[in-house]
């Protein structure tokens, strides 16, 4: 596996290169930024060192996303030189979460499976060493295997079908869990494809988009009464058909809507990205626009700081797979995301190097999270900066 192909495919945009969505005579405008965030990024891993457990992993040892995110913002810091040998902290997190794979495939070891098989293999992507090809695969394999297919089979007759959920008890699909399965899968989709690794199996990718349309406000591509084309949610995202973690919102008429929200709007875009649709698809332009009338990074809109870091690094992902260089606001306006992101990101960084989040929903108030999260989301606005 040759580790720049990966880390381009990881940290360049998957429709544009960085210098397509950068013209070369306005770098000059970044300098400053991306020099501050360099060095935010190298006291980010600082700290993420720091907190590594003696048995070589992050937070809690039953969640081996927590070591994966930290591995892989180690691995994404543009001050890690990959030409040097691995060091020896780095190898040890990689041997817990080798060690944490099962027999179906799957890396996780008591619930969660989705989630922290798709963070470990964008850690494996990441470290690019060819003995854990296979291991990748397998991963792989065991998340497209989560596809739901829960009506007749081979038809998308349950509002979840195509999607992909945690995994063991739970009862549905959703947009986080197939957002990030879809990320893995899509970037180790060369790997998937090199004939010396034999035939892998595949993603039903036109059920997935077909969940992933079901998600949206948007009734020209979704087929559930749920959607709504109401002016405050109309292209946005939701958790999953019929669920908002935003709750409800009256629209008249006796007529209420699943409330669109920021971290999942992004995360609709960037499937849809992944699905491959052309740029002027309907459900990508809506989403666009929505993202431009609701822009803020003073919280994840409709969650107030619920999500907050997870937001950031969906933004950086997003937008940066998009192409956007300007995004559109309303009134004719636009905003320098990248600019803006960056600078919100740096204001919020602790002595220690850490971030952390105040509200302590989706465990974001654990610094090693969110400090994962976030020396991610800065290395890839560097990447296109």
């Amino acid at each position: 596996m040759k580790t720049t192909a990966i880390l381009f495919a990881l940290l360049g945009s998957a429709l544009l290169s960085a210098q397509e969505v950068q013209p070369a005579e306005a770098a000059n405008r970044y300098l400053s930024v991306k020099h501050e965030a360099r060095l935010a990024m190298s006291s980010g891993v600082d700290y993420l060192k720091s907190q590594q457990q003696d048995e070589g992993h992050w937070g809690k040892a039953e969640l081996p996303a927590f070591t994966a995110l930290a591995l892989t913002a180690a691995l994404r810091d543009p001050g890690y030189d990959h030409s040097q040998e691995t060091p020896e902290w780095i190898e040890k997190g990689f041997d817990y979460l080798r060690a944490k794979q099962q027999e179906d495939g799957g890396i996780y070891e008591t619930g969660l499976a989705t989630y922290n098989t798709s963070t470990s293999i964008m850690a494996f992507l990441a470290l690019g060493k060819e003995e854990d090809e296979s291991r990748i695969l397998k991963a792989r394999a065991f998340l497209i295997g989560q596809q739901t297919d829960w009506g007749n089979k081979g038809e998308t007759d349950d509002q979840f079908d195509g999607g992909i959920g945690y995994g063991g008890s739970y009862d549905h699909s959703d947009l986080s869990n197939t957002y990030m399965a879809l990320e893995a899968i899509y970037h180790s989709r060369e790997l998937a494809e090199d004939s010396a690794n034999g035939n892998q199996p595949k993603l039903n990718w036109d059920a997935a988009l077909t969940f992933i349309s079901r998600c949206q406000n948007l009734t020209e591509t979704n087929d559930l009464d749920y959607a709504s084309d109401d002016a405050d949610n109309k292209g946005g995202f939701i958790y999953f058909p019929g669920q908002s973690k935003a709750g409800e919102q009256e629209i008249g008429d006796d007529r209420v809507a699943l409330r669109s929200y920021g971290s999942m709007s992004y995360a609709g875009l960037l499937s849809l990205i992944y699905a491959e649709l052309p740029k002027d698809d309907p459900r990508l332009v809506a989403v666009m626009d929505w993202l431009g009338r609701n822009f803020t990074l003073e919280e994840n809109p409709g969650m107030g700081l619920q999500g907050l870091y997870y937001y950031y690094q969906a933004i950086a992902k997003s937008l940066s797979a998009a192409g956007v260089e300007m995004l559109e606001l309303e009134g004719d306006k636009t905003v320098d995301w990248r600019k803006e992101l960056a600078t919100t990101i740096l204001t919020k960084q602790r002595e220690d190097g850490s971030w952390a989040n105040e509200n302590s929903r989706w465990m974001e108030n654990d610094p090693v999270l969110v400090t994962a999260y976030t020396v991610m989301a800065l290395a890839q606005l560097d990447a296109v900066m």
